[in-house]
């Protein structure tokens, strides 16, 4: 199968850590550079990771070269680019708006992001506002109800990412009750880097559509048999869950567990260019490591459109539109 060319999503997409590493580069330089990176060649060694938390350390080392309106304008129009150069048709993409308040009001940065996505005609983008765990509850709902007023920029929904442990689901039951009056979809970052405990409070308490990572799932039984049996769509990202140390080797990601219980499931790179890899990486590790067919990657894909947070029309046009391209390609 030619990964490259078959057509594509994406649903656990992080606008900041999409960025390719030469526009990235050329944000550094624009704001007087880096010592830790004197030259091009030393920024793909900057993105190696002892384990999540150095990853988060170095996720915030590169936002801090993301500080104007403009900024967003030019690494979304780059970001897109490069999802149309891999034959990405569709992508929801989760922003941080309030990572960057300190400088930058979050509606403005909805508005610049936007222009770029109106611009690109070659493939449909939708957003999803990350929140950020470890701002609290109170900041967050100051974002939540920043986000509702630049709704109509194609803002469909929330997630929440940041230190599970630190910060339980519990802290955030109004924020998630409130997204859901203003008619915003719900999913969560959950056992990416805690145990199955922070699924569970993503469920119960927040009750969101979805679960980003959910790599600590395979872990309880009881909690595998819920996901399936109520069809909680799974975000999965497994070479992300690799380059963090979440899991010790790729050939201990749970994907096929999931895959044959039934659980829906997507497959997505979450940082792509802060991991170095590729949906067409995602596809062909999941035929090398895990011995799924060309057909079976097919049926992934596929099935993963029914995960989307669109229409049922649409969803319908988009499997028939993928089937009859599958199909030429092959």
């Amino acid at each position: 199968m030619n990964f490259e060319a078959i057509p594509k999503i994406e649903n656990h997409l992080h606008l900041e850590g999409a960025i390719p590493l030469e526009s990235l580069w050329e944000l550094i330089n624009k704001y007087g550079g880096d010592t830790s990176v004197p030259d091009f060649n030393k920024l793909e060694k900057r993105f190696i990771y002892s384990d999540f938390n150095h990853f988060i350390e170095t996720w915030i080392w590169k936002n801090q070269f993301i500080r104007e309106y403009d900024d967003f304008s030019f690494i979304a129009s780059s970001v897109l680019d490069d999802l149309v150069s891999q034959n990405v048709r569709y992508a929801e993409i989760f922003v941080s708006p309030s990572s960057f308040r300190k400088n930058l009001a979050t509606q403005r940065i909805i508005e610049a992001i936007s222009k770029s996505i109106n611009s690109n005609k070659a493939i449909r983008v939708r957003l999803i506002i990350d929140l950020v765990r470890n701002f609290g509850p109170e900041n967050e709902m100051r974002t939540l109800y920043e986000m509702n007023e630049v709704k109509a920029l194609g803002v469909i929904g929330i997630g929440i990412g940041g230190s599970e442990k630190e910060f339980p689901p519990e802290l955030f039951i109004d924020v998630y009750e409130q997204a859901r009056k203003f008619g915003f979809r719900t999913t969560a970052h959950a056992g990416e880097a805690a145990g199955t405990e922070s699924i569970w409070g993503a469920l119960r308490v927040l009750r969101v559509e979805r679960i980003g990572h959910a790599t600590r799932a395979i872990d309880d039984p009881e909690l595998l048999k819920y996901l399936a049996g109520h069809h909680i769509p799974l975000e999965l990202c497994p070479l992300s869950n690799f380059r963090t140390r979440v899991i010790d080797s790729i050939e201990n990601h749970p994907v096929k567990s999931y895959i044959e219980m039934g659980i829906p499931v997507s497959i997505n790179t979450d940082d792509p260019k802060m991991f170095g890899n590729s949906l067409s990486d995602e596809y062909k590790n999941l035929q090398d490591v895990f011995g799924f067919s060309d057909d079976d990657i097919a049926g992934i894909i596929l099935n993963s459109i029914n995960t989307l947070w669109l229409d049922e029309s649409d969803r319908t046009d988009m499997i028939r539109e993928f089937r009859q391209e599958m199909a030429a390609l092959s």
